[in-house]
């Protein structure tokens, strides 16, 4: 089992940044591929980027490409979500997930991840 928390969550004005961590707390998360979907209210939940387990790939939905930036630092058991330029659309709970090496497959389906953390919530204001 892999516990997984969010954090740095809050609300910001349209523009402005925020940036939002994932850890896992005395648990390695250097064998896993690690993901960010968020969902806003009346939504599905839909993928953000996710980061494979050497950071070398680093798949992004086209909404947020060029806006967000996803990294981990396996040292310190932790995975980060940059989000600049953020829109009022970009409302809502950021869940960070992960999936054991070799089990995913595209890393974009929320279905693809046994592990999920709690959410944390992320509001833009116009």
């Amino acid at each position: 089992q892999v516990q997984l928390v969010e954090s740095g969550g809050g609300l910001v004005q349209a523009g402005g940044s925020l940036r939002v961590s994932c850890a896992a707390p005395g648990r390695t998360l250097s064998t896993y591929n690690m993901g960010w979907f968020r969902q806003a209210p009346g939504k599905e939940r839909e993928f953000v980027a996710a980061i494979s387990w050497t950071g070398g790939s680093t798949p992004y939905a086209d909404s947020v490409k060029g806006r967000f930036t996803i990294s981990r630092d396996n040292a310190k058991k932790t995975v980060y979500l940059q989000m600049n330029s953020l829109k009022p659309e970009d409302t809502a709970v950021y869940y960070c997930a992960a999936v054991p090496l070799g089990a995913g497959a595209t890393l974009r389906q929320a279905t693809e991840y046994p592990y999920w953390g709690q959410g944390t919530q992320v509001t833009v204001s116009s």
